[in-house]
């Protein structure tokens, strides 16, 4: 993977690792987190207890991975303080072992869950909040069984074949989650039936940082950087299931291998958005059908490709249409932007510069006036009419 150029990467991971100082859940109310409570439990709990009281650990559990599960939370309103210790399975890896499995609507806090097929389990219609946990090589960081609304913050899920995910056909609901670290996972998070909502958070190091199946992913205020894939959004042909959305907000998307795998080289969301964000010297342009696109104020600088937009095929097609505007495609390998007929988004003052191909290609688009184009190796604009300042 090619090096980083610039400041601007390193000032952005630095930020989020460090964290804001407290987080907002949702970012409508002060975090409740860290609220004070009574710990009646703790020095006495042992593997397969069940937690129906505020506890709070004062030594690490090794649980064998033959249990169904190291410690359940059952119980409204009850915090599970691991107080900086660890729940780590003991004996072979057992894909279907729980390190922490949770039945009521609870807080888990505050340590390690480590080496499980499930490190984090949800089971009913619930409200989880995780904060401060260290969800470590687990097949499954968090797997949600139920229709569960996750809330998780300042946390680091690490060593996973797939960070978040739930059970196939059966689970809703969504993970929301703020400040925390995805990093070494085969995959971070799935969107299956779900709505996942991402803000001040990092994705390095990851074979894949999302997959959009089912539902709406939004990343907002992030960094997703050297990774192999920044992700799959697949279109199922016969249905059901389809990225209703896939949306980037104040994002910086750097070094990575590629935008999406081999075997699915072409994003299809029903809606691509990405605003005010920073595109930068990827492996690969970013190719996408949609039916509806949204690309406000990005720059995409120094990538192998450039933006590739066309018409969305099979279930719910297109033809592509949207806003494409004030967009900055800059010393790109390929053509700056390309919009395949018949797509026909508007394009409205974007600047195309020092492309290896064309600066603007957009046979079909219509023309919002105000492109400037100009040294793109294979022609500054067709379709639209570009000025050269």
């Amino acid at each position: 993977m090619k090096q980083t150029r610039g400041f601007v990467v390193a000032i952005a991971v630095t930020t989020l690792l460090t964290g804001a100082s407290d987080v907002q859940a949702r970012g409508t109310v002060p975090s409740d987190a860290k609220a004070s409570v009574v710990f009646t439990g703790g020095a006495k709990v042992r593997c397969g207890d069940t937690i129906t009281e505020h506890t709070r650990l004062t030594r690490d559990l090794y649980c064998p991975s033959s249990a169904p599960f190291a410690l359940r939370v059952d119980g409204d309103g009850i915090v599970l303080d691991l107080g900086g210790h660890t729940v780590r399975r003991t004996g072979p890896a057992n894909f279907e072992s729980t390190g922490i499995e949770i039945v009521s609507d609870s807080m888990v806090r505050n340590g390690t869950v480590q080496g499980f097929g499930r490190g984090i389990e949800s089971a009913g219609q619930l409200q989880i909040r995780l904060h401060k946990l260290a969800i470590l090589d687990n097949e499954a960081g968090v797997f949600n069984a139920g229709t569960t609304d996750f809330l998780i913050t300042e946390c680091r899920v690490s060593g996973s074949n797939v960070g978040l995910t739930s059970e196939f056909d059966l689970a809703t609901g969504s993970f929301d989650v703020r400040s925390s670290v995805f990093t070494h996972n085969n995959l971070a998070m799935i969107a299956d039936f779900h709505d996942i909502d991402v803000l001040d958070s990092t994705f390095t190091s990851n074979g894949q940082a999302l997959y959009c199946w089912e539902g709406l992913i939004r990343i907002r205020s992030s960094t997703i950087a050297w990774n192999d894939a920044v992700g799959t959004i697949p279109n199922e042909s016969a249905g059901p299931r389809n990225c209703v959305e896939m949306r980037f907000e104040n994002t910086l998307i750097a070094n990575n291998a590629s935008f999406a795998t081999a075997t699915v080289p072409v994003w299809e969301p029903v809606k691509l958005s990405m605003l005010n964000s920073q595109v930068v010297h990827n492996g690969t342009g970013l190719q996408a059908t949609a039916v509806n696109v949204y690309i406000d104020s990005n720059t995409f600088h120094d990538n192998a490709g450039g933006l590739t937009l066309s018409d969305r095929e099979g279930y719910l097609p297109g033809p592509l249409t949207g806003i494409v505007r004030g967009n900055q495609f800059l010393s790109n390998g390929g053509d700056g932007l390309r919009v395949q007929p018949t797509s026909s988004p508007t394009i409205i003052n974007n600047l195309a510069l020092n492309n290896a191909g064309f600066g603007i290609y957009a046979p079909t688009a219509f023309d919002g006036g105000g492109n400037v184009a100009r040294d793109n190796t294979a022609g500054n604009c067709v379709g639209i009419v570009c000025a050269m300042y």
